[in-house]
């Protein structure tokens, strides 16, 4: 019965993603999507804030007030998190940690202004687990050096070489993945409200909303940011 609801409700359930136009790219078809205009949205969007902000604080007051406390309010609190977990090391990494931060979190709670959550696509989070495996990889080299690493490659005993080397390119997998999932769940979860239950979906989906848009869109990029943070902390251990 509930597989021939879904059945004949299928073609009313939307998951977002529709195509806007496409280009040939040597000799292959390419569509640009809703997904990737909703990406753009957020881009611009944080491009716009930011150049605000660097316009208030080029101007700031000695007692902030108005956007100028907003924007302090928002850089203390993403160093003191990152100074918590990372220590003296977190110096180096609060501009990158607060970048993917705030990215990761609007992306996530863009779904409250009807927006697909750019995050809801693996082509998003996937970038963001590579680009924090690079900075990973490149920081255990630099602290650890390449004896360092080989070694930490062959512990406990060498024959655990192979997976070591799995478990270290698990690393964006696993980060990107777990992002990705968690989004897309919660997309999918709206969609089918508003799909199946169209006729009854009035208010009450604004408490699902706030949970899987804000709520734990604000708890997957805190877990990203906070496993990055870890990778890194290790990956500059030299004992």
């Amino acid at each position: 019965m509930v597989i021939g609801l879904l059945l004949s409700a299928d073609s009313e359930v939307d998951f977002m993603i529709h195509g806007i136009f496409s280009y040939n790219f040597f000799g292959h078809e390419v569509w640009i999507t809703t997904s990737h205009v909703c990406l753009l949205i957020v881009l611009l969007t944080l491009m716009v804030f930011l150049f605000i902000a660097g316009r208030v604080m080029k101007h700031a007051t000695e007692v902030p007030q108005g956007f100028q406390n907003v924007v302090e309010l928002i850089a203390e609190s993403l160093d003191k998190m990152v100074d918590s977990t990372m220590g003296k090391n977190g110096k180096n990494f609060r501009n990158y940690i607060g970048t993917i931060f705030i990215f990761i979190l609007f992306s996530n709670i863009s779904g409250l202004l009807g927006l697909r959550a750019p995050t809801a696509d693996y082509g998003t989070t996937l970038p963001l687990g590579i680009a924090t495996f690079t900075l990973i990889f490149v920081n255990k080299i630099r602290y650890q050096k390449v004896s360092g690493f080989l070694k930490g490659l062959m512990d406990p005993w060498p024959f655990w070489m192979p997976i070591n080397i799995i478990g270290d390119v698990a690393v964006p997998i696993s980060l990107s993945l777990r992002l990705f999932a968690n989004v897309l769940s919660g997309t999918v979860m709206m969609a089918l409200v508003y799909g199946l239950l169209s006729k009854i979906a009035f208010f009450w989906p604004a408490a699902l909303h706030v949970y899987f848009d804000l709520f734990s869109g604000a708890i997957q990029t805190y877990v990203f940011c906070m496993l990055t943070m870890t990778y890194l902390s290790d990956a500059m251990t030299t004992e």
